[in-house]
């Protein structure tokens, strides 16, 4: 597998993470009308640092 390929495996795989976790989240805030913990929004942005690094490495 070459390695721009490897990169949009990976970021693929990262957005449909983050993708799932948005939508509990999104789930949980307009359904049980809870605020998301501080940990997890946290979380959320360490994941999207790391997709984002992903994309600009060369």
């Amino acid at each position: 597998m070459t390695d721009v390929r490897q990169k949009k495996e990976n970021v693929k795989m990262h957005l449909n993470d983050l993708r799932k976790e948005l939508k509990r989240i999104h789930l949980t805030v307009t359904e049980e009308l809870l605020l998301p913990q501080p940990d997890e929004i946290k979380t959320l942005m360490y994941k999207m640092d790391q997709l984002l690094n992903i994309i600009e490495s060369k």
